[in-house]
């Protein structure tokens, strides 16, 4: 059973930042694809940002603020968070997708609350 581990949420001031982390009980790392995504109360959940072998992709309301990066020796992808600001508050969630299979695994999501 692959687990999905997010942590590194918290309370930060507007123009803070944050580094979230996703750790996948996978025996390669390499062969998923890696997405954030995150939700604010009464609002769906949206993409923040994604990592795969092809490159990696921002939502334009995170670009130039958020950096996705992973290190696959570690089952481990991150989520750079910079200038947060109030909006970006939500629960984030990890998504990885196997490549050659299409499965897909959540994570439980982790709180990041921005204000002053």
């Amino acid at each position: 059973q692959v687990q999905v581990v997010e942590s590194g949420g918290g309370l930060v001031q507007p123009g803070g930042s944050l580094r979230l982390s996703c750790t996948a009980s996978v025996s390669s790392f390499s062969i998923y694809a890696m997405a954030w995504y995150r939700q604010a109360p009464g609002k769906q959940r949206e993409f923040v940002a994604a990592s795969s072998s092809l490159g990696t992709n921002y939502a334009d309301s995170v670009k130039g603020r958020f950096s996705i990066s992973r290190d696959n020796a570690k089952n481990t992808g991150y989520l750079q968070m910079n200038s947060l600001k109030p909006e970006d508050t939500a629960v984030y969630y990890c998504k990885i997708r196997r490549l050659e299979s299409g499965a897909e695994y959540w994570g439980q999501g982790t709180q990041v609350s921005v204000s002053s």
